[in-house]
């Protein structure tokens, strides 16, 4: 099994490691690529601020992520599975999971990024800011960049298993399954059910989303099941006490009442 995770914007602030080794990353394939995006990153943010806070989508209260992104190449570095914090993170709990799980999540958990393309857990890299909807001078639209590398490397990532894909529209971008690969992926829909004067509604509520996303993973990877196809993923996650409709193929709905 293969999970996808969007990064967060939050993120811890210092590591304390090596400077970043770009050939010491998961997934070699995307090395060049990784150069590429983290040189130009690192270019703007070295000239002018303003232009940089502009293209980045930053304001000026975030004026030290411009300053962060020019010293990028000789920042301490830490575990990604470390670096990312906020709402699905603090839900998906790594570093409280058992030895047993801990070890599943480090082969199992994928995490998109707009300057690296896609980490593991155990990559070491430095705190940044870059998200995928940046659209850099010479590069253009990173969803766009990064489709060409991904599709060369993310195949052989997927493996023959489950992809269970949890990614935002903007990361979904850079990568869709295709062929035998899409028949094995499942994409999940978080609802949130609140009655309203006697007829429920559903609504998504990105807090609901990302915080059920956190639990269902660490809730798959305490399990330690190992579903092979998303009516094998609709079953598990009912039998660890999740509300799951199944409104397609390859397509499920958790529903919640509260986070």
């Amino acid at each position: 099994m293969l999970v996808l995770l969007p990064p967060s914007e939050g993120k811890a602030q210092d590591g304390s490691g090596a400077a970043l080794e770009l050939g010491s990353l998961s997934l070699p394939g995307l090395s060049e690529a990784r150069r590429t995006v983290l040189d130009e990153l690192v270019g703007l943010c070295s000239g002018s601020p303003q232009k940089a806070l502009d293209v980045l989508g930053l304001g000026e209260t975030l004026r030290g992520e411009v300053g962060k992104n020019a010293g990028l190449w000789s920042a301490p570095t830490l575990p990604a599975g470390k670096l990312y914090t906020g709402v699905l993170y603090d839900a998906l709990g790594l570093a409280t999971l058992d030895a047993d799980a801990a070890l599943r999540a480090r082969g199992t958990l994928l995490i998109s990024s707009g300057l690296w393309g896609a980490v593991r857990l155990d990559d070491r890299i430095p705190s940044y800011r870059c998200s995928m909807g940046v659209k850099l001078p010479a590069l253009g639209a990173l969803g766009a960049y990064w489709r060409g590398p991904m599709a060369e490397v993310m195949p052989e990532a997927a493996g023959d298993g489950l992809v269970l894909d949890l990614r935002s529209a903007a990361y979904a971008a850079a990568w869709k399954p295709k062929g035998e690969v899409a028949k094995r992926t499942a994409t999940v829909r978080v609802l949130q059910v609140r009655t309203v004067d006697g007829v429920e509604k559903r609504s998504v509520v990105s807090h609901f989303n990302k915080a059920t996303k956190g639990r269902l993973v660490r809730a798959l990877l305490t399990d330690g099941g190992v579903p092979r196809d998303p009516a094998e993923l609709a079953v598990a996650l009912r039998d660890l006490g999740f509300t799951v409709e199944t409104p397609a193929p390859g397509k499920l709905d958790v529903l919640v009442t509260e986070v």
